[in-house]
Parts: C-alpha cells; sequence; structure tokens
C-alpha cells in the first residue's frame, strides 16, 4: 500500500498538503474524498447539498430557483472555507470535493444574463478569501454513466435531475478545467476505474498521485 497503514500520511502528502476531487454530480468525488481522508489521515471538508433548501426545488424548476440555489452554495462555500482560514489552512492536510474557483461554471450554465451579473458582483466580492489547493483530481465519465450512478445511490432529489443537464454540466466542467491553471490537475478518467468499490483501483488512484509531476496529467486506464 502506497500510503501504509490506515491513518499513516504517505511520502508524497507534504507536496500535497490540500487535495481536491472535484467533477460533475454523480462521479464519486465525495465518496472518493472520504475514503482517501480515512486512508492518509488527511483532514475531510465535504459539500452539504442537503442543506441547500432550494436545491430539490431547482432540480424540479431550475429557471425559478437557480439564483436562490446558486447563491446558497457560494456562501455555505465560503463559510465552510472561512472558517477552515481561521485554523490555518497551509498548515493542515486537508481533502475536499469541491473547489470555489469552479463555483461560477454552474452560475454560467442556469442562471440568466441580469442574475449572473449580480451573481458575479457578490463571487468577485468574496473570491480572494479562497485558498488555492494543491492538487485537484478531475474525475471525469460520460454523462449516461454519471445518470445512471445517480439512479444506483437513489437519493430522492437528484432523481429529478435531467439528462440535458448532465450532459451540459460534463462540458462545463471540460470547458472549465481546460483553462483552468491556478493549482497542477490530474484528470482521471474513471469509466474503467472504480477506486471507490476497488481497492486495486484505489492504489492505482493513489500511484498517479504519487508519481504525478508538473501542472497537468491526464490518466485514462485501459479496460
Amino acid at each position: 500500500m502506497l500510503g501504509g497503514p490506515a491513518g499513516e500520511r504517505p511520502p508524497w502528502a507534504d507536496r500535497f498538503r490540500s487535495i481536491v476531487f472535484e467533477g460533475p454530480i454523480g462521479v464519486g468525488k465525495s465518496s472518493l474524498a472520504r475514503k482517501f481522508a480515512e486512508r492518509f489521515g488527511y483532514d475531510l471538508l465535504l459539500e452539504a447539498p442537503e442543506d441547500n433548501p432550494f436545491l430539490d426545488r431547482f432540480y424540479r424548476d431550475s429557471a425559478r430557483y437557480a439564483l436562490s440555489t446558486q447563491l446558497f452554495f457560494l456562501f455555505q462555500r465560503m463559510d465552510q472555507l472561512r472558517n477552515l482560514s481561521q485554523r490555518d489552512f497551509f498548515a493542515e492536510h486537508l481533502v475536499c470535493d469541491f473547489m470555489l474557483a469552479k463555483d461560477p461554471l454552474f452560475a454560467r450554465l442556469t442562471l440568466t444574463e441580469d442574475e449572473l451579473v449580480l451573481y458575479q458582483k457578490i463571487y468577485e466580492s468574496l473570491k480572494p478569501q479562497a485558498p488555492i489547493p494543491d492538487l485537484v483530481v478531475l474525475l471525469q465519465a460520460p454523462p449516461n454513466h454519471l445518470m445512471e450512478r445517480i439512479r444506483e445511490r437513489a437519493i430522492p432529489m437528484e432523481q429529478g435531475i435531467s439528462a440535458d443537464y448532465l450532459a451540459d454540466l460534463s462540458d462545463a466542467y471540460t470547458q472549465f478545467f481546460h483553462q483552468y491553471d491556478e493549482s497542477p490537475v490530474l484528470i482521471v478518467n474513471t469509466m474503467a476505474l472504480n477506486p471507490i468499490g476497488d481497492e486495486v483501483d484505489f492504489e492505482i488512484l493513489v500511484q498517479q498521485i504519487s508519481n504525478f509531476r508538473g501542472r497537468r496529467a491526464y490518466f485514462n486506464r485501459q479496460s
């Protein structure tokens, strides 16, 4: 095992003290962040979509509830990161399942032009408070597989997600991270990789993180 016994930090941990697992809904970023934290003794910071009172209504009527949903998430994420910064973000080993820099991705996808202007003003006033991660692991899967995973995990409010929205969201992630350069990015195709449910696959992913150098790399395991 590259990281040693559960809870023991691996040799590469000081290069990547803060790691973010990112990707569209259904790709498994939260489960993987949780497993990673437990295995390597990182602190864990997760999104809490269940606390957003507008999200269920957004999935059923996106036009009406897009702005309220987006602003709730923005302030929620900022509160989480603000509390974290008070504990000294850079002195800890931390793994997250979200990054503030990608928050506008959802806004551009769902808000009207006027709403987007308002959102952007609020976002820009808060953005400087957000720390930059040492590594972003972007998890990818085709929209049809994301939809299958969403149905399998059967979270009630997610069952209202449309295939079109999921396809648009996946495209938006691809475009965003094509231009993103604030942190090193490891892009992982999860079609033939199951690091959450398969220990061999988890170790393969950890090996990719251990070997990662530079600013960008892509891993596509051959099935």
